[in-house]
């Protein structure tokens, strides 16, 4: 019986911190697969049986630790006690004080050891929630009223204003109820205030968001009144926001001082937003002393950009030069916090390197350093373009200025750019000599400030239609920089000039392949399909070009006229339509859109938009010629005369227009008046056979004196017309044509034209109707008529566009215009 019982080996009792450095096999780990006592309680269930207990040092008596991987006996106590976790008669003793470890009495009797109650089966099922009580519905509502301003907040994000504002009503709605229903359930003071405030505030966001600016105004003044809203003042400001867009400037500039002064100075950046505000307030009362010391504080505070360029407006609007100055030097210092381009150029071949480098070339930070930088420049051009004609006696004196101060900056790229500015104010100013030599100095600078002034000056000589300058500087440009599509455009444009559309379509293609929102280059080569009679690409062309530019004039009159020349009159009619819309002034498109329902037949349109035309513009030929026959098929004669009138006006040389005034007189009856125009005409043009059969016959018919002195010049012109008919008629070749006839000659003779007709002789077909000589005066038989018509217009030819062309043409070198065109991307 006492096999098991092992005495405890004798310590020294008086060594009180014995045992602490004892080491216990139970934590050694690392030699797990070598423990066969392990090994064998994994293998069997005697791995299950609890382990023993650390020792514990005591004060009085240390006591050995004995294994959990040796034998089954136990050490037994000082006084005879097993120890804890001893085995006896091959039943576990329960661990002392542990039972809520799982040491049961059924230990006793050999049941399994189960510390984890896994035998005692499921655990009971949650106490229900009771959804009826008061707590639970204010839980709920208050969670509904969350998603509420969150769908808000994710709809006005994504552009729907309209829903935004009315699930911020709804938000609104619901965390009423849910005060209400607070105050009955708990005390005032556990109202959620900040829930409150979040409601309120996206209330008044949302109001101010779709524009009714009263509903916002009276929501931002609920939370500013009501004291519980702490740092509720700050809202002040997008009240005066609101007032500013209301152009309440008064109210706006007390919003924005009150927001100032409960600010405190540690919130030193919203400090300063909210005196730029007032300075640019300031700006739009035109009060620039105010807004002067507002950015002047800025700019000694926190310099930035923007307080820079308007104190720069400010000093502009009073014509302070030394502060113009001054304040573009401080514009010019203000840091832009960004990192050099080397810092993206690898300084190694590591290719970890390599990769972090690649990865944060085009990262969202570099975007934002390059926006920044993109702002920076455009405010100093800006800024220089503005001050540099006031600054000095001469404009080209304050732009060497402006260069000197960028040259000394960390804008040095830019001082090139002022300089080609500088030659585009010359043009400005017509002054295109200065232009030129200004531009000339480029040539020996690097390659992309080169290719910009050599495309100036290939557009400044194509200007000029001196075409081989135009084509040498175009090489430069070209050859300086092969992906530049202004120059590549313009040498196209040369190419085009010399009649080698093949070859202008090729560059006019590069110049898209290196930028597909060149638009001019795609104009051009439109017009190049047109030249070449491809009308179908001409037209793919001029549709692309209309889905990016959707109110051109001149792209919707390219595709109305492809379908024209495509035999699609309904077509070229819907497209001149949209052109209309766009210009409703535009003489030439109501007149085309006239001519088009003119030769559809219908006789109504085509004079309603031709005398549309004729009202905007009083001086087209084609125009009044139209109006004059259409009276006269209509018989309304006495409406002809005027457009005749004015037709002789506009071409006093041209005999026909003073003979069809006439003949309107005529035809309607009044005799004396058409007999006074004809002594008119025979006292203008002498020579004028017609003019004198009408002169005979009317003197014969009223028994005029005057009609033998008629006759007899008549008889006289007409024996000097046959001599020379006969002069010309021997001196010609059997096989060629007669030669055109004069102007004025008779009706009698029009069947001797050539079959096609000389280009000055051609007769017109709204004229058709008039009589002639030899009917009565009421007679309107189809002969033909009192006079030949010449087309005043011939044919139109169209040219390539440069760069800015086609905008000098509307407007004479507009700032923005000519300068976004002249220089390349």
């Amino acid at each position: 019986m006492m096999q098991n019982v092992h005495l405890a080996p004798e310590t020294d009792e008086d060594d009180l911190y014995s045992g602490y450095n004892d080491y216990n096999p139970t934590y050694d780990t690392e030699e797990l697969e070598n423990d066969t006592a392990f090994q064998q309680a994994v293998r069997t269930s005697h791995g299950r049986r609890p382990p023993i207990t650390a020792k514990i040092p005591s004060t009085a008596v240390s006591r050995p630790v004995a294994t959990g991987y040796g034998s089954k006996t136990s050490l037994a106590s000082s006084m005879g006690r097993p120890m804890t976790g001893a085995i006896q008669d091959g039943v576990t003793r329960p661990m002392t004080a542990v039972r809520a470890a799982g040491f049961t009495k059924g230990a006793l009797r050999g049941s399994a050891f189960d510390p984890l109650g896994q035998s005692w089966g499921p655990a009971p099922p949650l106490e229900a929630r009771n959804e009826d009580s008061p707590e639970e519905k204010i839980r709920q509502l208050e969670k509904k009223v969350n998603e509420l301003v969150e769908e808000s907040c994710i709809a006005n994000s994504c552009g729907d204003l309209k829903l935004a504002l009315e699930k911020a009503k709804d938000a609104g709605r619901k965390e009423r109820v849910l005060v209400r229903q607070r105050e009955q359930v708990t005390r005032p003071e556990n109202i959620n205030l900040d829930l409150t405030y979040s409601v309120l505030f996206n209330l008044a966001s949302q109001y101010s968001a779709n524009e009714m600016y009263a509903e916002a105004l009276n929501t931002y003044q609920v939370i500013v009144k009501n004291k519980m809203f702490s740092n509720a003042g700050r809202l002040k400001v997008n009240m005066g926001n609101i007032y500013l867009k209301q152009r309440n400037y008064s109210k706006a500039i007390k919003f924005y001082r009150m927001a100032l002064d409960q600010i405190p100075s540690v919130h030193k950046e919203m400090r300063i937003k909210i005196m730029q505000n007032i300075g640019v307030t300031f700006i739009k009362t035109g009060q620039y002393s105010d807004a002067i010391s507002s950015f002047e504080h800025i700019m000694s505070m926190a310099p930035n950009l923007k307080a820079g360029f308007n104190l720069i407006l400010s000093y502009f609007a009073i014509g302070d030069r030394e502060k113009m100055k001054k304040s573009f030097q401080k514009l010019i210092a203000v840091p832009l916090e960004i990192d050099e381009d080397d810092k993206y150029i690898s300084p190694s071949d590591d290719p970890h390197t390599n990769l972090v480098i690649e990865a944060i070339k085009n990262d969202h930070l570099r975007q934002m350093e390059r926006e920044r930088k993109a702002m920076a420049e455009k405010y100093i051009m800006t800024a220089a373009k503005l001050i540099a004609p006031v600054i000095e006696t001469s404009f080209a004196v304050g732009y060497d200025w402006c260069v000197e101060v960028v040259k000394a900056s960390q804008y040095v790229e830019l001082a090139n750019d002022l300089e080609i500015n500088k030659a585009i104010t010359y043009l400005r100013q017509k002054d295109f000599n200065q232009a030129v030599e200004t531009l000339k100095m480029f040539e020996k600078k690097d390659s992309r400030v080169k290719s910009a002034a050599a495309t100036n000056l290939s557009f400044l000589y194509y200007l000029e239609n001196e075409f081989a300058q135009a084509s040498s500087y175009a090489d430069l440009a070209v050859n300086s920089d092969r992906y530049n599509p202004s120059a590549l455009t313009n040498k196209g444009n040369t190419v085009f000039a010399n009649g080698d559309y093949e070859k202008a379509a090729e560059f006019y293609k590069e110049a898209l392949r290196n930028d597909c929102s060149c638009t001019e280059a795609l104009y051009n080569i439109g017009l190049t399909y047109k030249k070449l009679n491809r009308l179908d690409e001409a037209l793919d062309c001029f549709l692309k070009l209309h889905a990016i530019l959707r109110n051109s004039a001149q792209v919707l009159y390219q595709i109305a006229n492809v379908y024209e020349l495509m035999e699609d009159p309904s077509q070229a009619m819907e497209w001149l339509m949209q052109l209309i819309s766009v210009v409703p002034t535009d003489s030439r498109a109501l007149s085309k859109l006239g001519g088009l329902y003119d030769s559809e037949g219908d006789k109504s349109q085509a004079f309603q938009y031709y005398y549309e035309s004729y009202r905007y513009f009083p001086s087209n030929i084609e125009v009044i010629e139209w109006l004059g026959a259409y009276y006269i098929d209509t018989q309304f004669c006495e409406k002809a005369i005027q457009y005749f009138e004015r037709a002789s006006l506009i071409q006093p040389t041209q005999v026909k227009w003073q003979l069809m005034v006439a003949s309107c007189f005529r035809r309607s009856g009044n005799y004396q008046k058409a007999l006074d125009t004809y002594k008119d005409i025979h006292r203008k043009f002498p020579e004028n056979v017609e003019c004198l059969r009408f002169l005979v016959r009317l003197c014969t018919d009223i028994g005029l004196k005057e009609v033998q002195e008629y006759a007899t010049k008549l008889k006289r012109l007409e024996k000097m017309k046959e001599i020379r008919e006969q002069r010309i008629k021997s001196g010609r070749d059997s096989s060629g044509c007669p030669r055109g006839r004069r102007d004025g000659s008779a009706g009698s003779d029009s069947g001797q034209n050539c079959s096609a007709g000389s280009k000055g002789e051609r007769l017109s077909a709204q004229l058709r109707a008039l009589p002639g000589t030899d009917e009565p005066y009421e007679s309107s038989s189809n002969k033909e008529p009192d006079a030949f018509y010449v087309d005043p217009l011939g044919p139109q030819i169209e040219r390539p566009k440069t760069a800015a062309k086609k905008r000098m043409e509307e407007d004479d070198f507009a700032d923005e215009e000519l300068g976004d065109d002249l220089l390349p991307e």
